[in-house]
């Protein structure tokens, strides 16, 4: 299977940064039992079409009112939601068996057809919605999205509605991890209502999760739902409401959520982890993410060709210093491809390119020639800790490698993936990949596969991927997938740099909070009463 390379910008741009939200509801003066609701802090999301976006912030509101197939557990395996199964003999054709009786808000039936509508609607290439490459390796594709001209049909031939609740989904080859993908918020399933007028519709959705919408989404103010009368899920929710208070900036957030003015804060500033831990307690709560930093190189430049060049490059930095240095020690140095939260993740698979090793670095960058001419660092101004590591970089290089004439190349945000893309970078980059779902093959094909962004071919590591892809099973995939990243980090076209630590906090209000790296679990959560 080879999954297409329109992956929308807004996914590559999209951070792990959930935040913003609404100070919680105290007990009156009149002696009132405190509301059974709470605030979560938010970024203003951009869509909440579930098919249009890929953003982290529009992901926390759908995934409290929409059921995927499928959900993950906190170990990451796939766990039935919408689905009562998802089946294959061959991994090629699946069947989804849809849990019957379950409804949407407005009380229309969840069938096959309703996922299949959704499905078709955002593969539906005139759309232009962010999550359209999600169903490129469904049969059909293609003609929904030609290279030119106009689409041949709207609906993909790989989907046949078999019955009100079986839909069977025919991919163009075997692909193990098609279950967990089925997690992502892409494949929540939209009711008829909704293509009455989808723009009103992104508005206030009509979802057929455990929250509703409690009146239209309040642009750069927040978004309010209320428990569904409707919901028969295993994801009942436990509070009454949840406020959603949109916070352009997270400082300000962890203010409030000291201050008692919000309850639930998913990403505090790496500056003020230590405090948050000090002041919180056990209500100080540090995740894994599936988020890493990357230093990519363009080995369609020839000074980069070399794979020694690159492993003394690994070799010079010290990723522990800058992490201390930049983000407060929160984050984890890598020697991986995969983040920790990955099935399949081995925390030593770079060995010794990734050690920090001045001497050995500097004898292997001279013997590779090292390098001549400006190393340009290329990295966007999006936060201001990229120039930060950017320039930690820089120093060790200087200092470690000798290499004296180094720039920046400091892109605005909204080029910089248009930058990356065209090939216009003529030294390292920043990369930075967010996890759509825990599997190898969300990392290695998109950021190591055919058709990458540094220009690196290796047709081993391409049979590879292909044959992991069409193995009978997750577990026996996973053999294969570390073979593949061997490749990849023995010829290093990018180094891994750290993982992204989830630090969140909440209010001594709330009960019951269970977060995971996969979600927030906001149904679970409660208010104490007094």
């Amino acid at each position: 299977m080879r999954v297409s390379r329109r992956r929308a910008a807004a996914l590559a741009a999209a951070m792990t940064m959930l935040i913003g939200g609404c100070g919680g509801s105290p007990s009156g003066s009149d002696g009132k039992a405190e509301a059974n609701e709470f605030s979560v802090a938010l970024t203003e999301p951009d869509h909440l079409t579930p098919g249009n976006t890929s953003s982290s912030y529009s992901i926390t509101v759908l995934d409290a009112l929409f059921d995927t197939p499928v959900h993950l557990g906190a170990d990451g395996t796939p766990v039935m939601a919408a689905a009562e199964s998802v089946s294959s003999t061959d991994q090629k054709v699946w069947t989804i068996k849809i849990k019957p009786d379950r409804r949407f808000a407005n009380g229309e039936p969840v069938t096959a057809q309703s996922f299949a509508d959704s499905w078709n609607a955002t593969a539906y290439g005139p759309n232009g919605w962010t999550n359209n490459y999600y169903f490129a390796n469904v049969e059909g594709y293609d003609a929904l999205n030609p290279e030119e001209g106009e689409p041949a049909a709207d609906k993909l031939s790989g989907l046949e509605v078999v019955d009100d609740t079986t839909l069977r989904v025919t991919l163009t080859a075997p692909f193990s991890q098609f279950p967990i993908t089925l997690a992502y918020i892409a494949f929540a399933p939209m009711p008829k209502a909704a293509f009455a007028d989808l723009e009103a519709y992104d508005q206030a959705p009509i979802g057929n999760g455990p929250f509703v919408m409690d009146g239209a989404w309040e642009h750069n103010k927040q978004i309010r739902v209320k428990r569904s009368p409707t919901y028969t899920g295993e994801r009942a929710a436990k509070a009454d409401a949840v406020t959603f208070k949109m916070y352009a900036s997270r400082d300000t957030a962890y203010t409030d959520l000291r201050a008692g003015r919000v309850d639930l804060l998913q990403t505090i500033p790496p500056a003020s982890a230590a405090e948050a831990k000090r002041l919180l307690g056990d209500r100080f709560v540090a995740i894994a993410g599936g988020t890493m930093d990357y230093l990519g190189f363009p080995l369609f430049d020839k000074r980069f060709a070399g794979a020694d060049l690159r492993r003394a490059f690994s070799m010079a930095i010290d990723r522990q210093a800058i992490v201390d240095a930049v983000y407060d020690g929160t984050f984890q140095p890598m020697a991986s491809l995969l983040a920790p939260v990955v099935p399949g993740y081995r925390a030593d698979a770079c060995g010794a390119a990734c050690v920090y090793d001045p001497a050995k670095a500097k004898q292997l960058y001279d013997q590779a020639g090292g390098f001549s001419g400006t190393l340009n660092l290329y990295f966007s101004n999006a936060d201001p800790s990229y120039e930060q590591w950017m320039t930690a970089v820089a120093n060790q290089l200087k200092q470690n490698l000798g290499i004296a004439d180094i720039k920046f190349r400091k892109i605005p945000a909204s080029d910089y993936l248009t930058t990356l893309r065209q090939r216009k970078e003529d030294g390292p980059y920043r990369q930075n990949w967010v996890m759509d779902y825990p599997s190898p093959q969300n990392y290695l094909e998109y950021q190591w596969g055919e058709g990458n962004r540094m220009g690196w071919e290796n047709k081993e590591f391409d049979a590879l991927l292909e044959q992991a892809n069409s193995a009978p099973s997750l577990e026996a995939s996973l053999p294969l997938y570390q073979k593949a990243e061997d490749i990849a980090l023995a010829e290093m076209p990018m180094i891994p740099l750290w993982n992204w630590q989830d630090q969140s906090g909440f209010s001594a209000r709330l009960q019951g909070v269970e977060l995971t790296p996969y979600s927030a679990n906001l149904h679970t959560i409660t208010v104490k009463r007094s």
